[in-house]
């Protein structure tokens, strides 16, 4: 059995936690200059000098390698890049809106990477009509969908609307290293099968299922999800931020309604802002993968948790939570509620308004619902 998070001793740093995921070099300067080619988007078609891109009606096709700054409008057509599956493509918004009735505004059939950048000082819209309508064997559900790795950078801005899915799906990577987002989605925000890294940026999420989700379902030791800085605004109808496996906060600040905040097999927190409202568990550590035992470790941050009526639980564990430093402040019926090991080496705990020095368990067995710390499903 793997720990996702190393449990160390009060005397011990958190550089010696086991080291699980590695967050990609931010490629938010990378211009493919010798192959730069303008995309004007003029309502039912566009235009472009280059034959790289094949254009049919309010469909335009990117088929080569290279950097392509779009600008104007589409009011029902989509952007589908189709390059070589070794070539990298870079999409630069340039004051961009896309609308697609019953498709993907952008599309990423095939490539090595896309980066998809949002020029200073723009806007960007992207909007589904409420419907999607499959044009080859994949299941496209989103707004922009990528069955490629994708990075999202720039200094601009980007709204999506996706009344009928998610907003943004990657197959494999979504990295976001820069802009702001505005994004409203009937199912989840932003969504990816093997991880999402996020560096920095302004999300506000309103989603009817998840804010972000990681998770693959053809492997469950896949599917985490880091965060080292940005700030979040997340209102979920289910989780803030879900993830199969490893979800690791280094900063950042979380403003989060939802069913649950933070969901994940284990969960690290070492900085950040924290507020969290929650109908059934604000911070959730549950068997989710094979590969990993569920724990929660506090080394740092400010975290406030405010819980429902009823069956709710602050932090709950089907196995270890551990506090070694930050501030921790939960209101609530029951703060605590862990299967395995409940330590505070360091830190301040707050339950209800009285500081603690030993976490509570005032359900214990109610969080796993199977036993102890052993059992794995």
């Amino acid at each position: 059995m793997l720990h996702c998070c190393f449990l160390p001793a009060a005397d011990e740093t958190t550089a010696a936690r086991e080291e699980t995921e590695t967050i990609p070099e931010d490629t938010s300067d990378y211009v493919y200059e010798e192959n730069e080619v303008e995309i004007s988007l003029l309502g039912a078609t566009a235009q472009a000098a280059s034959d790289a891109v094949n254009i049919s009606g309010s469909t335009v096709t990117i088929t080569g390698e290279g950097t392509y700054i779009l600008a104007g409008s589409l009011d029902n057509g989509s952007v589908i890049v189709d390059a070589g599956k070794d070539e990298q493509v870079r999409l630069i918004l340039n004051g961009v809106s896309i609308t697609s009735g019953d498709f993907a505004a952008i599309y990423v059939v095939s490539a090595d990477e896309v980066n998809i950048t949002l020029a200073d000082d723009t806007t960007n819209t992207l909007m589904n009509g409420g419907s999607f309508t499959a044009i080859d064997e994949s299941n496209v559900d989103a707004v922009i969908f990528s069955k490629d790795d994708i990075t999202l950078d720039g200094n601009g801005t980007l709204i999506i609307a996706s009344p009928a899915g998610h907003g943004i799906v990657g197959k494999d990577d979504v990295t976001v290293t820069g802009g702001s987002y505005e994004i409203s989605a009937s199912q989840t925000a932003i969504k990816a099968n093997d991880s999402i890294e996020i560096t920095d940026g302004s999300f506000n999420l309103t989603a009817g299922a998840d804010g972000l989700h990681a998770e693959n379902n053809d492997d469950d030791t896949l599917g985490a999800i880091s965060i080292t800085g940005g700030d979040f605004y997340i209102d979920a109808a289910d989780d803030g931020i879900h993830a199969t496996t490893t979800l690791q906060i280094d900063g950042g600040s979380f403003e989060i309604t939802a069913a649950e905040g933070l969901e994940a097999t284990c969960i690290t927190i070492n900085g950040g802002d924290f507020s969290i409202a929650a109908s059934d568990d604000g911070i959730n550590a549950a068997w989710k993968s094979s590969a990993y035992y569920p724990a929660i470790e506090i080394n740092g941050g400010s975290i406030t948790v405010v819980m429902g009526a009823g069956d709710t639980d602050g932090v709950d564990s089907n196995g270890d939570i551990v506090i070694n430093g930050g501030t921790v402040n939960v209101t609530g019926n029951s703060a605590f509620d862990y299967d395995g090991t409940g330590v505070v080496n360091g830190g301040t705990v707050i339950v209800n308004g009285q500081q603690v020095a030993t976490l509570p368990n005032q359900m214990m067995g109610g969080g796993g619902g199977m036993g102890g710390p052993g059992w794995r499903p």
